[in-house]
């Protein structure tokens, strides 16, 4: 089965330490099932153009590639955004 390989990509802009971060992935662990998670360490070197643009927003979220949202999570519209991918790869 390649369900796996549909899954969306919900990648998560952070650093270390990132509370706001560590809730984020708290209030998202019960859709864990349904996406790909992927972490961006922002102070990393090579990813100064993230952590120029979001420094002081983290947590941010893409889906996809798309910003999706920031600061705490918006469970509704985490929610209806991957319905939507979903029915996409149907």
């Amino acid at each position: 089965c390649s369900a796996s390989s549909n899954k969306p990509v919900l990648t998560l802009f952070t650093k270390k330490p990132c509370p706001l971060c560590d809730e984020a992935k708290e209030v998202l662990e019960p859709y864990e099932k349904r996406f790909i998670l992927q972490e961006v360490d922002i102070t990393l070197p090579e990813n100064s153009v993230w952590y120029d643009k979001y420094k002081y927003d983290i947590p941010v979220f893409h889906l996809n590639g798309k910003f999706l949202m920031k600061h705490r999570v918006d469970i509704q519209k985490f929610k209806d955004e991957l319905m939507k991918l979903e029915l996409q790869n149907e």
